[in-house]
């Protein structure tokens, strides 16, 4: 650990960092930060930096609370976009409370937490997430820049350039992409990162986050994760591929059973599925997020398995005899506008309980997209005060997240829902006003 934070030092003299960036989650997933001077890094990677925990609660910030953010020296990394000739570095912290406890509000502190139970039962979360969002003309509507679908080029898909330029930033700053291409909507794009551990993941989602949103700046360009601001077009989604590692060996792959699925995996299947509705107010926690979740837009809206199936809540992807390292199961429900941190924890927690229980995989769902009815399968929430029912009755949810976070994520959604229920919309005036 000296050794890294020598090089660091080392490194920022080097590059000519005059700045560095230190950055958090609150608990909804917003990205918090505030810069210390070069002078200040060498106090800060041995004894952290002083702050104003309240950041942390989301929109229900009350009572100033004095923290510590400690930097993790392994994500110590320039921002591309800032001017070369006063660089600006970014470190990713853990919160702790004065004492030097870990702060039990601190969302990356509760995914720590959740893969350490993972470790003492042997296990390794590895994840890949296939990222979706949108680039429109402005913030202000939801003005497209083209009219371009699943895996087009020019002329329907002006963004090229823009998403060229994203990945070779987010590759600069360390991110490893697969892929990237336009999505099936208009204006809408995906970027896919390379597997990593789960809390390799988790911070290059939030660092990808901004690193899109500044790129669309540069571009004069708006880039949203808003899960549907189109009405007519599929929402965006956040796809989590997620395999379990155990002495350099996937336990998912079975080359003896159907599916190549071990009994592992299927019992971890099992929990996401059993789970689903009480993890769901967390990775699709927005009022927006629910518009997403309908049929006939490649959403899930059952809970149902499947190796074809888009409408299914977990697809297994296809995996060769000879690449065992390849086999995952993907969760289709988050979106990208979730907490990463809060997400994976909640994830891991629901197939670990599977593990634990020995919980029976049901049949799958191999079925086409418009053939699920709400007779076949139990149906996803549909609403977030509806999901926020299942998660507040959910002791699994209490146990993974603490009773701090839970109860301040508790009552920041049910703020949310109380400011819409007071809004009247657009819809409301259109429909209503002429006849009422």
């Amino acid at each position: 650990m000296d050794h890294d934070k020598e090089y660091i030092l080392k490194t920022a003299k080097e590059k000519n960092v005059k700045f560095i960036r230190l950055w958090f989650t609150d608990i909804l997933g917003f990205l918090k930060s505030f810069a210390i001077t070069i002078e200040e890094l060498e106090d800060a990677l041995h004894e952290g930096v002083r702050f104003d925990g309240s950041t942390l609660q989301g929109f229900i910030r009350k009572d100033e609370q004095e923290m510590i953010a400690m930097p993790d020296v392994s994500t110590f990394t320039l921002l591309p976009w800032r001017p070369k000739e006063d660089s600006v570095a970014r470190m990713i912290c853990d919160i702790y409370q004065v004492g030097m406890e870990p702060y039990i509000g601190d969302p990356r502190y509760i995914l720590k937490k959740s893969l350490k139970r993972a470790a003492d039962m042997g296990y390794t979360l590895y994840t890949g997430p296939e990222i979706e969002f949108f680039l429109f003309k402005n913030s202000t509507s939801p003005e497209t820049l083209d009219r371009g679908g699943y895996f087009d080029l020019t002329p329907l898909d002006v963004a090229t350039d823009i998403r060229r330029q994203s990945v070779l930033t987010l590759e600069e700053m360390g991110i490893d992409v697969i892929s990237s291409h336009h999505e099936g909507s208009h204006s809408q794009h995906e970027i896919d990162l390379r597997h990593e551990d789960a809390l390799t993941t988790a911070d290059s989602i939030v660092t990808f986050r901004l690193t899109i949103k500044e790129i669309g700046q540069l571009n004069s360009i708006y880039a949203s994760f808003m899960p549907k601001p189109l009405a007519d077009q599929n929402g965006s989604g956040m796809h989590i591929h997620q395999s379990l590692f155990k002495d350099d060996k996937n336990v998912f792959f079975d080359n003896t059973r159907k599916n190549l699925m071990s009994t592992t995996c299927e019992q971890y299947v099992a929990g996401l599925l059993r789970h689903c509705s009480e993890f769901f107010a967390v990775t699709n926690q927005w009022i927006n997020s629910y518009k997403r979740i309908a049929r006939g837009f490649e959403s899930p809206t059952h809970v149902t398995w499947s190796t074809t199936s888009d409408s299914a809540l977990v697809r297994l992807p296809r995996c060769r005899q000879d690449k065992p390292d390849t086999m995952r199961v993907e969760l289709r429900n988050p979106d990208p506008s979730c907490n990463p941190y809060l997400a994976f924890a909640v994830m891991l927690a629901s197939g670990l309980e599977g593990i634990q229980n020995n919980y029976d995989l049901p049949e799958s769902a191999e079925i086409t997209r418009d053939s699920v009815t709400t007779n076949d399968f139990v149906p996803l929430p549909r609403s977030l005060n509806e999901a926020l029912q299942h998660f507040e009755s959910s002791n699994l949810m209490r146990e993974t997240l603490g009773e701090f976070i839970f109860s301040k994520f508790i009552e920041n959604k049910r703020m949310e829902l109380d400011m819409f229920n007071k809004y009247v919309t657009d819809y409301e005036i259109k429909e209503y006003l002429p006849i009422l």
